[in-house]
């Protein structure tokens, strides 16, 4: 639990929110569940409008009676593996109140650097076993109006679409809406891997268990080097991303292949940051895509399915390529590599995944996206479809969302705009000696080479880029 803030004026003390009704089952987690390990996500929603903390905690407890997974704690189980108990033990929940006005946050003012008084800490060394919240909800009321929303989610019980419908369904409660309680078992997504053959058990195409010791030399190099990476955000406004979509769509007119405006938008983004790297030609540079799996398999997984369900995909060209390469090649190479994860791969996949929890080895499988990080791999989670911007409790849509920043470089992170029209905030992590000519006039012309011409006012140097005394560090 986070220490009071010194620009907390008071704090109301943290209180339980139960359901009311505890279904005493134990789900076990799944293959995909172990791979974040324990570890607490958090996201923080910004309202002009106060939050009546009185009726969000009432809708809170209400909604929790149909997530009972999130109002539970974990335990070990008799075989080694972990259970999410369904005890109603419940989410910790408070109120304070700040001496600050609400910051203008947004584009060129990040919040990243206040999400620690926004948010609660969870240590994710004392989660297993004892009675640490899943879920905790922090509301900051600002002086002069206006709050802030922070919740935090423990990742081993569900992914950020999971808790993006969670969310959902949360603001469907507080506003008497119907909604559909999502299905929370495992078993059906983790029997996959018996259609698998035996071989896939002992090899994956994107996962690898390391050994311990390669496992904490990975830790302390993200740890030790993340005072070392910028965070930065762009902005793409709607009509931009068409034509961006637009010009990566046009060459494949009459070929039978297609990209969405989301394989549009990687492709040029990796395009521009493959110029920034300034690799050898004949280095590979790999594009690490994140995908939620439960496309791949609608037809197996049931709707809503609210566990963890995303993997990995890797695009792979050398630098000349992707330097030398159209926007409508590199979109079709991203394209390609997110259709590989079908049905049949993800089979393969799990099999794997399950033989290393067998083993007690799941603590040591990393992706080797992620183990690529400092080297050839630009990591790209794109999440711009989901509906951060919707989330109304009483008090109307927020005007921003922030995510905590991603220490490892050369992460691409891809949200809505507050707006709604289709645009794009594109969050990067890249190094700092990146950083500092990124922000140049040259590389602003780079990044919205496909933005429309506005007759009312031309694109100024620094549009979408914030300054350096901006960024958080």
């Amino acid at each position: 639990m986070s220490m009071p803030s010194a620009l907390s004026r008071s704090r109301e003390r943290p209180v339980v929110v139960r359901a009311g009704r505890a279904t005493g089952e134990r789900v076990r987690m799944g293959v995909y569940d172990l791979l974040p390990g324990t570890f607490a996500v958090g996201c923080t929603f910004y309202y002009r409008e106060g939050l009546d903390t009185a009726a969000v905690r009432d809708s809170l407890a209400r909604t929790l009676a149909r997530h009972p997974p999130l109002a539970g704690r974990m335990e070990r189980n008799p075989d080694g593996g972990i259970d999410l108990v369904c005890n109603d033990a419940g989410a910790l929940f408070a109120e304070v109140h700040s001496d600050l006005p609400m910051p203008d946050y947004g584009i060129g003012r990040s919040a990243k650097s206040d999400l620690g008084r926004y948010l609660h800490r969870v240590n994710p060394f004392a989660v297993v076993g004892h009675d640490t919240p899943l879920l905790t909800v922090k509301i900051t009321q600002m002086r002069g109006g206006g709050s802030v929303l922070g919740v935090t989610f423990n990742h081993g019980v569900t992914d950020l679409s999971g808790f993006m419908d969670f969310l959902q369904n949360w603001s469907r409660e507080h506003h008497g809406l119907p909604y559909q309680a999502p299905p929370h078992g495992r078993n059906t997504l983790d029997g996959l891997g018996i259609f698998a053959a035996r071989a896939a058990r002992e090899h994956s195409e994107q996962y690898v268990a390391v050994r311990r010791r390669e496992k904490f030399r990975f830790l302390w190099r993200v740890n030790a080097g993340s005072r070392r990476v910028r965070h930065l955000t762009v902005r793409f406004p709607g009509d931009e991303v068409r034509a961006i979509k637009a010009a990566a769509a046009a060459p494949l007119a009459g070929t039978g292949q297609w990209v969405s405006a989301g394989d549009a938008l990687a492709a040029h983004v990796w395009k521009v940051l493959g110029e920034l790297r300034a690799r050898p030609d004949n280095s590979a540079e790999r594009l690490g895509v994140i995908v939620d799996i439960r496309s791949a398999l609608r037809d197996v997984l049931p709707d809503g399915f609210g566990g963890n369900a995303v993997t990995n995909t890797t695009a792979t060209l050398s630098s000349g390529e992707l330097a030398a390469a159209s926007l409508a090649d590199v979109a079709s190479a991203v394209r390609t590599a997110i259709g590989e994860v079908t049905e049949r791969h993800l089979c393969k996949e799990i099999a794997f995944l399950a033989a290393q929890r067998s083993a007690g080895r799941s603590r040591q499988v990393l992706s080797r996206m992620a183990l690529d990080a400092f080297d050839g791999t630009v990591s790209l989670n794109n999440v711009g479809r989901f509906p951060v911007y919707r989330i109304d409790l009483g008090s109307g849509r927020p005007f921003w969302f922030e995510y905590p920043p991603i220490p490892i470089p050369w992460n691409v992170f891809i949200t809505p705009t507050p707006e709604d029209d289709e645009g794009r905030d594109v969050h990067l992590s890249i190094p700092q000696d990146k950083a500092q000519v990124f922000g140049a006039p040259s590389w602003n012309a780079r990044l919205h080479a496909h933005a429309p011409a506005r007759p009312d006012a031309g694109v100024p140097p620094d549009a979408g880029v914030p300054r350096e005394k901006d960024r958080s560090a």
